[in-house]
């Protein structure tokens, strides 16, 4: 298969502090990933790296065939699409939804003198129904509900044909109904085969959409495990990405983890306080 991103022992440190320690992470064409860690353990870098937004300290990253520090970032950066808090907090409050939308075959955040032809009005309009936002094309951005942001941003992040989708936390604030409707949009593009490929990072597996194929499990800045996600995302897996027992259960296609609270019995003895009747924590067994 053909690598569509490729981290060969990659590290990148920032003054004293280790941000990755010799990470190696291959995404191929046609692969969804999504990819889990606590704060700090090395996501964001990630992305960083996989826009081109970041160069490593030390390895090779390949990228669309092409390798960081040896080809133009501006040339590369178009082919990528991104949805993040950071690009979101860019776009001006009374931008029309569907010029934050066909601003991005410019990669500009904001209208200005571009002109644009109906070709990419045709495109937007497109995205716009696929992504369910088609009514809300006059809206200005300002006055979205946060669901309806993140929709935006991801048809904003789609406008380019991009070979690679990065999804930077699109479930973050939202509540359970915009959650709901945000994982189902995500269902739809990770089913979709001419869909690009795709890595997404959240830190609540409850977000992961049906279709995902592949799991990367972080932990300050190590990889816990990475591949298939039937056999990354495991009670024992998680529990030492995150440094506490937890259970890991699928259900309809949908993850979720909890806390195993046991008892010196061995007994489930779930306990408000966090703690178990015993207090003490002991890790389940692999799911």
């Amino acid at each position: 298969m053909v690598a569509v991103a490729e981290l060969a022992g990659v590290s990148v440190r920032r003054g004293t502090k280790l941000l990755l320690d010799s990470v190696d992470f291959r995404v191929e064409a046609g692969d969804r990933w999504v990819m889990i860690g606590p704060n700090g353990a090395g996501k964001t870098t990630i992305l960083q790296l996989l826009s081109a937004q970041m160069h490593p300290t030390s390895g090779v990253v390949e990228l669309l065939g092409e390798y960081l520090g040896a080809v133009d970032v501006f040339e590369l950066r178009p082919r990528i699409g991104v949805s993040s808090s950071a690009i979101a907090s860019r776009i001006p409050p009374r931008e029309a939804v569907r010029d934050v939308i066909v601003s991005a075959s410019y990669g500009v955040v904001g209208r200005w003198r571009e002109e644009y032809d109906e070709l990419d009005y045709a495109r937007a309009g497109s995205l716009m129904r696929m992504l369910h936002v088609d009514e809300l094309a006059g809206r200005t951005f300002g006055t979205l509900s946060e669901g309806e942001r993140k929709r935006v941003e991801i048809a904003r992040a789609l406008m380019s044909d991009p070979e690679l989708l990065l999804l930077d936390e699109p479930g973050a604030g939202l509540d359970l109904r915009g959650r709901e409707l945000l994982v189902q949009t995500l269902t739809e593009i990770c089913l979709d085969p001419d869909a690009p490929t795709m890595v997404l990072v959240t830190h609540h597996i409850e977000e992961i959409p049906e279709g995902v194929s592949h799991a990367l499990l972080l932990n300050q800045g190590k990889v816990v495990a990475a591949g298939p996600i039937d056999q990354v995302l495991t009670s024992q897996n998680l529990t030492a990405a995150y440094d506490m027992p937890l259970e890991v259960a699928r259900n309809n296609g949908r993850w979720t983890a909890r806390a195993a609270y046991r008892s010196a019995s061995g007994e489930a003895a779930p306990s408000p306080s966090g703690e178990s009747s015993s207090g003490r924590l002991v890790a389940s067994s692999q799911s």
